[in-house]
């Protein structure tokens, strides 16, 4: 079984302005309403590729119940703890002449929430997936990943954390299964610039050297590159697509890779499932269904 966590999930409230200005009142020309969350997103993807998962984490007030009515209506499993004090959070990203994002603060998450929390990770077996994505708020502590994968280190589970600087490098003592940064973060980690594939495999083995099992590097439209814990190394330029949507994109590809590994069954097909399941992702509205990524890994065989 897959599992997600999101510990702040939100809705995601998108609106096109046609020349947005301020001071005045201006008028939507397009909204779109998305659950939303890195945790979220991994799990909408699987359900479109077809894998079923369970998505975790917090919820609070009418908000709160508005995600899951949402995750429900996209038929994916949510198990949300409920939170007594403040309201899931609405961010609000606003197209126009430039993007621009006003992000909400989400709720206070108690040490009691937490213990739930807990509670609901003591029942994954050996075996399953385990999704790690995102920030953590403000009200927990900042050291909650890493407090997972010591809480869970006696299960055998292929963790997934999709995190940045120390968030990220205070987990590979647990030796998570794939770590996914982009080239510029893994580049700020190290405090140099990452230029190119031969740069991003070079450091990715440094993170293997910290307890990274496998590492998976986007590079956005310089493509992607994948270094595994048997020695392989992977590299992709990107498919060809037009650029509408880079949100989710990151948790696409997570998600694509998971589908490819449990599904295929070697590092070669998560590889090629992650990149054109990112890009799928970069080039629709929505995030990636399965006949865009199959489309996709079709018409750019070569890349492979």
């Amino acid at each position: 079984m897959i599992y997600t966590v999101t510990f702040n999930p939100s809705i995601d409230y998108i609106v096109n302005v046609d020349n947005f200005m301020t001071g005045v009142v201006n008028r939507t020309s397009k909204e779109i309403i998305f659950p939303g969350g890195k945790g979220i997103n991994v799990s909408m993807v699987l359900k479109n590729l077809g894998e079923e998962s369970t998505a975790l984490g917090f919820m609070a007030g009418f908000t709160g119940d508005a995600i899951t009515r949402l995750l429900q209506e996209k038929g994916v499993t949510a198990d949300f703890i409920h939170v007594t004090e403040g309201l899931s959070r609405i961010n609000v990203k606003l197209r126009a002449q430039t993007e621009t994002e006003i992000n909400g603060q989400g709720p206070k998450i108690a040490s009691e929430d937490i213990r739930k929390l807990y509670g609901k990770l003591d029942a994954l077996q050996d075996g399953d997936t385990l999704v790690l994505a995102g920030s953590i708020p403000d009200t927990m502590p900042e050291s909650m990943y890493m407090d997972i994968m010591e809480h869970l280190q006696n299960k055998k589970l292929n963790i997934v954390v999709d995190a940045t600087r120390d968030l990220l490098m205070n987990v590979l003592a647990y030796h998570p299964f794939l770590i996914k940064p982009n080239n510029h973060e893994l580049g700020e980690i190290f405090h140099t610039v990452i230029n190119d594939k031969d740069d991003v495999v070079t450091y990715a083995k440094r993170m293997q050297e910290k307890g990274a099992r496998n590492v998976l590097v986007s590079m956005a439209g310089d493509g992607a590159v994948l270094v595994t814990e048997d020695g392989q190394e992977f590299r992709a330029e990107a498919p060809k697509g037009k650029l509408v949507n880079s949100v989710g994109a990151g948790d696409s590809m997570v998600a694509g890779f998971i589908y490819g590994y449990l599904n295929g069954g070697s590092y070669a097909d998560a590889f090629r499932y992650g990149v054109c399941t990112g890009s799928a992702s970069a080039f629709s509205e929505e995030l990636a269904t399965k006949k865009e990524v199959i489309a996709l890994m079709d018409a750019n065989q070569k890349l492979f």
